[in-house]
């Protein structure tokens, strides 16, 4: 059975880091697109960033700011997330062959989807 597992949330002021981790376990972690969404207003999710090894997407407001990783040894996607601003703050998911498009949080149309962690910035 396939599993995402989010860990790294928390609370932190305005300008601070945190880095989000996603461990991946019953399924190929090597052939897989990773990313990771967040709920933005009501129930609605964004796609943050998403990642391979040769190819990556940011959102246009978390560039420069926000960098997508993985660790296949450990089969383990990471999204740092440096000078963060208030407006990042949400519940953060991780993805599977996630789906560029906009989408109903846990109904995105991705292969697999983590239960969340909560990121909340303060200024």
């Amino acid at each position: 059975e396939a599993h995402l597992k989010e860990s790294g949330g928390g609370s932190v002021q305005a300008g601070g880091s945190l880095r989000l981790t996603c461990t991946a376990s019953g399924f190929t972690f090597d052939d897989t697109e990773m990313g990771w969404y967040r709920q933005v207003q009501g129930n609605q999710c964004e796609l943050v960033s998403s990642g391979r090894p040769d190819e990556t997407y940011y959102e246009d407001s978390v560039k420069g700011r926000f960098t997508i990783s993985q660790d296949f040894a450990k089969k383990t996607v990471y999204l740092q997330m440096n000078n963060l601003k208030p407006e990042d703050t949400a519940v953060y998911y991780c993805a599977a062959e996630p789906d560029m498009e906009d989408c109903i949080c846990g109904a995105c149309a991705t292969k697999y989807w983590g239960q969340g962690t909560q990121v909340t910035v303060s200024s």
